[in-house]
């Protein structure tokens, strides 16, 4: 099997610590597998392994085999952060976000890459990279397939795409390594799942969210998930692009703020209710088919040398909107016919115990859990992670487990680190800065420091080392480091935007992004 002479210290930017017992070239050790799996809109706290009462006992028993990182990160869209994920880079740095319709031509994607190295590539469920339409042509992808959304998320029919496509490579190509990249798309809004999975929660969420928000806080603390207090929901705050007209056909029960529980009408507290067992039952749905790519990989003998992550591509979504078919109040909730959203309130206990929502740039809408699994590769069982990471490091912690040299095209320095030297010790992996911009909101992260732009060129800064919640703001107090950091972040857009190159003409008619 041909693959990549590897030096670790060549991934440019990589900032890997050599790890002998993982140097794949050096040995006679088979590469590993690669899987990457990623939730739609899901929140920080869901999981049970980071303090959520949904039941995930397959993401449970990777975390408690692997490793659990606290303070990981992705870009608050879907869009940016696949792009990331797959490149490498910032979306800003590829011409992603916003999307210009066309990579920079120094830009690859993993699989182009892996190729090089041995591995065959798999993608399953939904892509949403616009400036490579077409996975397999334009992605470097060998196969390609699954469902975007339909009843369940299409939660089973993306498991079984994946599923088949790790039964051909053990009939076909059982000598090669492969990567195996799995994109759910629950729980994204629509909010889908079967009656029988939603009864299973139908009584769990009447408590409330102030209830299950502080219950799941509790758990985090125990846990050692986080040291910070419990973020003040933010009451006036609306949803992205909110429309009043979504309401009436909605119905009374539906409130677009996250209002304290008690100030609720009755029917209100129904409704509410009702939208988060399905939220729940769609993410119970997704673990259990998680389960059964596991058991593919355990039938195979490759579950022990499989590099498995597990992440969300942005916060859980406040948003409140209809699209497509529209929704039939009349219909059984949760049913294809129906268009429930997850909305405010649900949304901030979901993204416990941090502030906002996905497509914002505070924690909450950055925040992402990221469970590790490699039994041939991670000897650590149930332990945490507190290094600061990005899904920029994907790409650099790819190569550097697969012992690939990623071709020199003149592309620019890895912003991204890779996570190998994490596996093996708890702060191991550093980074210079972490950067993010999406539709107007702007921050930064330089250690435990974080700035965020609010509105209107208006800057906060904060501690996160003890206010990972975000609700005290020290700008006032430090103004040359808030005023520095500013400077920093306008320094590096400008850098990635040149990178990205010139926009192309839009075309006539050119749809906006959408998810």
């Amino acid at each position: 099997m041909k693959h990549c002479d590897f030096m670790r210290g060549l991934i440019v930017g990589a900032g890997a610590l050599v790890i002998p017992q993982l140097s794949t070239a050096s040995s006679n050790q088979k590469p590993p597998n690669i899987m990457i799996i990623v939730a739609d809109d899901m929140g920080f706290s869901d999981l049970g392994c980071y303090g959520g009462e949904i039941s995930t006992p397959n993401l449970d028993r990777l975390a408690a085999n692997g490793l659990r990182f606290t303070q990981f990160y992705n870009t608050a869209r879907c869009w940016p952060t696949r792009s990331s994920i797959m490149t490498g880079y910032y979306a800003q740095q590829v011409g992603m976000d916003p999307s210009y319709g066309q990579f920079p031509a120094w830009a690859r994607l993993i699989p182009q890459q892996l190729q090089t190295a041995g591995y065959r590539n798999y993608h399953s469920g939904k892509w949403h990279i616009f400036n490579a339409k077409n996975p397999v042509n334009d992605g470097g992808f060998d196969l390609s397939g699954g469902a975007w959304i339909s009843t369940n998320h299409g939660s089973d029919t993306i498991a079984e795409h994946a599923i088949e496509c790790l039964k051909d490579h053990a009939s076909k190509h059982a000598d090669a390594p492969f990567f195996s990249y799995v994109c759910f798309t629950a729980p994204h809004f629509p909010l889908l799942a079967s009656q029988e999975d939603i009864a299973k929660y139908k009584d769990v969420y009447k408590e409330g969210w102030d209830v299950i928000r502080e219950r799941r806080w509790q758990k985090q603390l125990q846990l050692g998930i986080v040291n910070c207090a419990l973020s003040t929901p933010e009451k006036d705050l609306l949803p992205p692009g909110f429309n009043p007209s979504c309401l009436k056909t909605y119905g009374p029960g539906e409130i677009e703020h996250a209002v304290p529980w008690n100030d609720l009408t009755d029917k209100q507290k129904e409704f509410q209710a009702m939208k988060m067992s399905i939220h729940a039952a769609s993410i119970d749905r997704m673990d259990r088919e998680i389960g059964r790519i596991l058991d593919q990989l355990t039938a195979m003998k490759a579950l022990d040398n499989t590099l498995i992550f597990f992440l969300s591509d942005n916060g859980a979504s406040a948003e409140m909107m209809i699209r497509a078919g529209g929704h039939n109040p009349s219909a059984a909730p949760g049913s294809q016919e129906t268009f429930l959203c997850l909305g405010p309130g649900w949304s901030t206990c979901a993204n416990t115990p941090f502030r906002r929502h996905k497509i914002w740039v505070h924690e909450g809408g950055i925040s992402t859990p990221l469970i590790a699994h490699w039994p041939n590769g991670i000897a650590a069982r149930g332990e945490l992670r507190r290094d600061i990471g990005h899904c920029v490091d994907f790409a650099p912690t790819v190569y550097d487990a697969a012992g690939c040299n990623p071709a020199d095209i003149g592309a620019p320095p890895f912003p991204g680190r890779s996570l190998l030297p994490a596996f093996a010790r708890d702060g191991s992996v550093t980074h210079d800065y972490l950067f993010f911009k999406h539709q107007g909101n702007f921050a930064l992260r330089i250690g435990d420091w974080k700035v965020i732009e609010t509105g209107g060129d208006n800057w906060e800064l904060y501690d996160l080392s003890k206010d990972r919640c975000e609700m005290v703001n020290l700008g006032g107090q430090q103004p040359d480091r808030l005023r520095a950091m500013v400077q920093q972040w306008k320094k590096l857009d400008a850098e990635f935007t040149a990178q990205a190159g010139t926009p192309p003409p839009k075309k006539p008619g050119a749809k906006k992004n959408e998810e």
